[in-house]
């Protein structure tokens, strides 16, 4: 594995870091959310959503479970249209709803996607930095511990202010209200039902980003040997990371397909007040589909995920490495004349 010093020279602070993860989570989200608006509209086109209903919206990098209000037919995911398919839904709603509408429901996907990407990059970098600095550790390992590490640390932070977005999203109340009912939950359940849907997010997104940053650093250092190259470059970035991504989204898709059934059930039971039954095990879950629609239902939507990972992943990580690369040599010129 290539040295990561080779590439964090001079070493960058933590607000560095967190600054370009940002920024990248930004650029991200503002490319990605037009393909999952018009999929999203697409998908209301065929199954109208109904009071109560819950669909995943996703900005590549992070899901967020959007449920649909009472009463509100102006939402943005029940607007009436007559797409034929993908390009006709992009012409159409640019045309008749204005550029603008390809952005619906940006806000809320930023205010989870900016943080939970600052603490998960942030994190990872870091931790390669310490891991590195250990005696008789191994450099190909590094990638798969802090990778796994990183996501474990971020998917538990922001568990709870999802469900907690995700109240607030579903009924507009003040936050004493919001305070009052998250505190009788907390009473009534005990404080793991904030976590509630947190075990099928690791199950997939754990294994996704061990994969995902042990083949991009493999690809990195090669493609960075073939170049010459002591840093990546944009496209080495962007190629690596979309790589990587799709592997990773292949493998762990079986995964995605059951997080998204356990997520939109468990907020429909929330939101319609059906009583909880016991809770069922992702292995039960993976089962249960896999006996109705056969192995391949459990890699239902690998097309559209590969159409949004791949692409979300290499935006991210190229825009992250770039930005990384510019502080690194504002560093190196404030060193240089202090």
């Amino acid at each position: 594995m290539a040295e990561m010093s080779d590439i964090n020279v001079p070493k960058l602070t933590i607000v560095q870091q967190a600054i370009a993860s940002c920024c990248g989570a930004i650029i991200t989200s503002l490319f990605v959310t037009p393909l999952d608006v018009i999929k999203t509209r697409l998908q209301a086109q065929r199954n109208p959503f109904h009071d109560g209903k819950c669909f995943v919206n996703s900005s590549g990098h992070m899901d967020h479970v959007y449920v649909c209000k009472n009463g509100d037919s102006k939402a943005w995911y029940k607007k009436p249209g007559h797409f034929k398919g993908t390009l006709d839904a992009f012409v159409k709603i640019i045309r008749i709803e204005g550029i603008k509408s390809l952005w619906s429901g940006l806000p809320p996907t930023l205010i989870m996607a900016v943080p939970t990407t600052a603490i998960y990059f942030t994190c990872y970098d870091q931790l390669c930095e310490a891991l590195k600095n250990r005696p008789g550790k191994h450099d190909e390992h590094i990638p798969v511990i802090a990778g796994s590490l990183s996501r474990f640390g971020s998917a538990t932070v922001v568990s709870p202010l999802e469900l907690i977005k995700t109240q607030m999203q579903y009924r507009r109340s003040s936050y004493k209200q919001l305070y009052l009912r998250v505190s009788t939950r907390v009473a009534v359940d005990g404080w793991l039902s904030l976590w509630q849907g947190w075990a099928s997010t690791i199950l997939r997104d754990v294994p996704f980003s061990a994969m995902y940053w042990y083949n991009y650093e493999r690809f990195k250092k090669m493609m960075c040997k073939e170049a010459g190259a002591h840093e990546p470059t944009f496209f080495v970035s962007f190629t690596s990371g979309a790589a990587s991504a799709s592997i990773a989204a292949v493998v762990t898709q079986p995964f995605d397909v059951v997080k998204t059934h356990r997520q939109t059930q468990l907020w429909e039971n929330e939101t319609l007040k059906i009583p909880q039954r016991d809770s069922k095990s992702t292995w039960t879950v993976m089962r249960k589909i896999a006996a109705k629609n056969g192995v391949t239902g459990l890699f239902a939507g690998i097309t559209p995920r590969l159409f949004k990972v791949a692409p979300a992943c290499a935006i991210m990580i190229s825009t992250y490495e770039y930005g990384k690369s510019f502080f690194s040599h504002l560093n190196e010129k404030k060193n240089q004349h202090p």
